[in-house]
C-alpha cells in the first residue's frame, strides 16, 4: 500500500467521504465549478465539474480507462495481485477498446429497447407482490422491503439464477460501494473486498456448470456459450462481468427508487403533482436521475497529452474524475433553479448513466423499474409518509449514492 496516499491530509475542496459532503454533496459541487471547475486534487487526479468538461471527457476518445496502469500508479505495482483487483480488471467498465467492444457486444442484446420494454409485466409483477407483502403492516423500509427486491429479482431472471438460490441474494450486503471509491481502499478494506469477490466467483462457477448442463433462455447461457467458443471470453473474463452484470444490475436502481422517493417527500409540491397526474411519471424519473445521481462520478485517464481541457493541461496518463452530479446542476445547463426539484422541467437530459462508449447498458431497464415501483407505490399507498425525511441514514460511500434505510409507515 503506499502509506504517502493514506496520509495525505484531506482535500479542502474535496473530501467525499466526510459526514457532511455524505449528506449533501451539493453545496460543494457548486463550490468547485465557481471556483475551481478543474481542481487538481490531492490524491493528484483532475475533478471536471462542470456540464461542459464533464460531458466532453465522457465522449472523446484521447480518453479512456486504463485500470491496470492507473491503480498500479495508485496503489503500487504489487496491487494487481490482489484478487478484486485483478478481477475488476476485466470488467467491461474498466476495458478500453477492442477488449471493451467485444466485451459489450456480447451482452448488448439483453438490453435492447423491445428486450427490456418487453420485460415491464414483469417488472409490475414483482412491484405488486412486494407491495402485498408488506401493505397489511402498516409500515416498511424502502430500500430493503421495496427499492431493493424488485431490481434484484429482475437481474437474477435475466441472469437465470433459479428461484430456489435467491434468497441469499435478497440478504446480501450492500456495503461493496467503497471498491469504486476515489478515495483508496484500506488494506482491511481490500481484503474484505476479495472475501466477497471470492465468495461471488464461487456461486457464480457454479451457476456455470448448471447452464452448460442446463441451457436456458438467459444471460448466463448466452455468456457460457460465448466462453466456449474460445474467442470470445475467456473463463476470467465470464466469471468477472457476471459478477459485475449482477452488481451494476440492481446497485444503482435500488439508490435511483430511494434517492427519488426521499426527493419527492421532501418537495411535496411535487409529490402532490405527480399523485395529481401520473402521467408525468416518466419525465418526473429523468429530473429524479438529475436532481441526486445513484451515480455521482465516473473516471478517464487521458491516453495522450490534452492540452486544453476547461484552462487545464492534462498529461497522458492523468486520471480525469468527472463529477456527474455536479454537471446535473450545472446552471450553464439548468438556468431555472438547478437546485430545485420540478418534474416538469423541460429538456432534462441528465449524465447519471455516463456517456459515449461507456453508457449505462441497463439505463433504460434502471428507468422503467423506478417508474413502474415510484407510479404504483403512489397509486397503492397514496397515505405513505416517511418517517424521517430530514435526517435519513446515508450509504458512507459517494460513488454510488444511496440511502442505507429508508423507514416510511401508512
Amino acid at each position: 500500500m503506499n502509506e504517502h496516499v493514506q496520509t495525505t491530509a484531506p482535500d479542502p475542496l474535496f473530501n467525499p467521504l466526510s459526514p457532511d459532503f455524505i449528506r449533501d454533496p451539493y453545496p460543494s459541487y457548486e463550490r468547485l465549478r465557481t471556483t475551481a471547475p478543474m481542481h487538481l486534487t490531492v490524491h493528484g487526479a483532475f475533478l471536471a465539474s462542470r456540464h461542459a468538461e464533464v460531458s466532453q471527457v465522457l465522449r472523446d476518445k484521447r480518453f479512456g480507462k486504463d485500470f491496470v496502469e492507473r491503480s498500479k500508479r495508485r496503489y503500487g505495482p504489487h496491487i494487481m495481485q490482489e484478487p478484486i483487483f485483478r478481477a475488476m480488471s476485466h470488467w467491461m467498465l474498466q476495458q478500453d477498446p477492442p477488449d471493451h467492444t467485444r466485451l459489450r457486444g456480447l451482452v448488448v442484446k439483453a438490453f435492447t429497447a423491445r428486450r427490456v420494454e418487453d420485460m415491464r409485466p414483469r417488472i409490475q409483477q414483482v412491484v405488486d407482490q412486494t407491495i402485498n407483502a408488506v401493505i397489511e403492516h402498516g409500515r416498511m423500509d424502502l430500500i430493503e422491503d421495496f427499492a431493493f427486491r424488485l431490481p434484484v429479482t429482475i437481474i437474477c431472471d435475466m441472469l437465470g439464477i433459479p428461484e430456489e438460490h435467491r434468497e441469499v441474494f435478497y440478504k446480501s450486503s450492500r456495503d461493496g460501494g467503497r471498491i469504486l471509491e476515489p478515495v483508496p481502499l484500506t488494506p482491511e478494506e481490500i481484503a474484505q473486498a476479495n472475501a466477497a469477490n471470492a465468495m461471488a466467483k464461487m456461486y457464480f462457477e457454479q451457476l456455470f456448470e448448471l447452464r452448460r448442463k442446463n441451457p436456458g433462455d438467459d444471460l448466463t447461457t448466452q455468456l457460457v456459450q460465448a466462453e466456449e467458443d474460445g474467442h470470445k471470453l475467456t473463463n476470467e473474463e465470464l466469471t468477472a462481468n457476471i459478477i459485475l452484470l449482477f452488481g451494476a444490475g440492481h446497485e444503482t436502481t435500488v439508490n435511483l427508487i430511494g434517492n427519488g422517493l426521499l426527493a419527492l417527500h421532501r418537495n411535496p409540491d411535487q409529490l402532490a403533482r405527480l399523485r395529481a397526474d401520473p402521467s408525468l411519471i416518466t419525465g418526473a424519473i429523468e429530473e429524479l436521475l438529475r436532481y441526486d445521481s445513484s451515480v455521482q462520478m465516473t473516471g478517464r485517464v487521458a491516453l495522450e497529452d490534452i492540452e486544453d481541457l476547461g484552462g487545464k493541461r492534462i498529461p497522458k496518463g492523468e486520471s480525469v474524475l468527472c463529477l456527474l452530479g455536479s454537471a446535473n446542476r450545472d446552471p450553464a445547463v439548468y438556468p431555472d433553479n438547478p437546485d430545485r426539484l420540478d418534474i416538469r422541467r423541460p429538456n432534462v437530459r441528465p449524465l447519471s448513466f455516463g456517456g459515449g462508449i461507456h453508457r449505462c447498458l441497463g439505463a433504460q431497464l434502471a428507468r422503467i423499474e423506478a417508474e413502474v415501483a415510484i407510479a404504483t407505490l403512489l397509486r397503492r399507498i397514496p397515505e405513505l409518509r416517511l418517517d424521517d425525511a430530514e435526517h435519513p441514514e446515508w450509504r458512507p460511500t459517494f460513488v454510488l449514492r444511496g440511502l442505507k434505510r429508508l423507514p416510511a409507515s401508512w
